[in-house]
């Protein structure tokens, strides 16, 4: 199993020494990949008609693809994943560019994990349709791995028309693996069919687990062995005390986590002690 952390988003701040400290840290402990979230804008609470959210316009997010194309120039091992990239509130063959271009300068370290999203202000800001936005990632998909493994596409779809065209340069991987987060049916269907592995989110051992079951009938129905599909598992460190650590990991490993990655956000920290909280974990499960 891989650890991983998750890059904390809203708390690490905007120095940029401090997130070169924070990435090679956590590279230098061993962790395998370097997990961040996405949000292209935050709303307004006291807009008109109100707002509720996880996230406001005061919650701070660096965007991913330019945020890892610095991280790779600084490190050399660590895999970069977005846990998720909002996939249909963006252009597909844009994406398409930049994740090619990220796996060609990291040297093939990226996993591109990618959702729905929830937020119809980013969707109305960016110009997309939040209706249709599961059905659309579909074919966004399926647009994906077709630009990534031909040098030239046709592709004729409900939301999508490509003729005779290709990106140039393509990727190191080709495909880029494509693993979905959510947790709805229709996701997880979707998922079985399309994706490579599953990032569930932070949820109880006792759902996830009654989760994967599903997720196994429907990899098995769509002719999937799902041992092949992997399972990158999220804990928040403020959710388990220490002397919890080794063996809560340990569980998800023998469940059969083919990732797992530690998120310190939410716990009050100053940057500083995210990079402090993560050598911790670490030295926790070495022993």
């Amino acid at each position: 199993m891989q650890l991983g952390v998750v890059f904390p988003q809203t708390e690490i701040g905007a120095d940029v020494a401090v997130i070169r400290d924070y990435t090679q840290t956590a590279e230098g402990l061993g962790y395998s990949y370097l997990l961040a979230y996405d949000h292209v804008l935050g709303a307004n609470p006291e807009r008109p008609g109100g707002w509720r959210g996880p996230y406001t316009f005061e919650s701070q997010f660096h965007e991913p693809f330019t945020l890892f194309s610095y991280l790779a120039a600084i490190t050399q091992q660590v895999e970069f994943v977005t846990g998720i990239l909002i996939l249909p509130q963006r252009q597909t063959a844009l994406v398409a560019k930049q994740v090619a271009q990220l796996d060609l300068l990291s040297g093939g370290r990226v996993r591109l994990g990618i959702g729905i999203g929830w937020n119809p202000v980013e969707y109305e800001a960016l110009n997309q349709d939040f209706s249709n936005r599961g059905k659309r990632s579909e074919e966004q998909v399926l647009v994906l791995r077709e630009l990534w493994t031909k040098p030239l596409v046709t592709f004729e779809g409900e939301y999508h028309t490509i003729r005779d065209a290709g990106l140039n340069p393509l990727p190191v991987q080709r495909p880029i693996p494509i693993w979905f987060g959510g947790g709805a049916d229709a996701v997880l269907k979707r998922m079985a069919r399309l994706g490579d592995g599953w990032m569930p989110n932070t949820m109880s051992f006792e759902k996830t687990a009654v989760m994967v079951e599903k997720l196994h009938t429907y990899l098995a129905e769509a002719g999937r062995d799902p041992r092949d599909f992997g399972l990158d598992i999220r804990i928040s460190l403020n959710r388990h005390p220490r002397g919890e650590w080794a063996e809560t990991v340990q569980m998800w490993q023998d469940f059969g986590a083919t990732h797992l990655s530690i998120n310190t956000m939410g716990s009050d920290l100053t940057p500083q002690e995210h990079i402090a909280a993560i050598s911790e974990f670490k030295a926790a499960l070495d022993g």
